[in-house]
């Protein structure tokens, strides 16, 4: 019985590091996007919400604006918006 408590005590410490340790990656993730929406590297997608790269390759010029999509699929959502836009009577 003592030899099952000893295993199970033990598990639960490895349990406890690695995800004291995945915790401690997630915050430095987030951390250094913090720091790089800070800085301007990275912009909002105006679909989704995900920071994609300033410099990313899917992109849309609207007027003087230039939007920057993280998927083929958010710019052919905003593409549709910007469509339905233009095609409503304006009062």
């Amino acid at each position: 019985m003592l030899k099952f408590i000893v295993i199970g005590a033990a598990l639960f410490i490895v349990y406890k590091l690695f995800m004291g340790d995945k915790r401690k990656r997630e915050m430095e993730q987030e951390k250094h996007t913090e720091q790089k929406v800070a800085s301007g590297e990275l912009i909002r997608d105006p679909v989704c919400g995900t920071y994609v790269q300033k410099d990313g390759d899917i992109r849309v010029r609207e007027g003087e604006t230039v939007h920057v999509f993280c998927s083929y699929d958010c710019r052919d959502k905003f593409l549709k918006q910007l469509e339905a836009e233009d095609v409503t009577p304006k009062e």
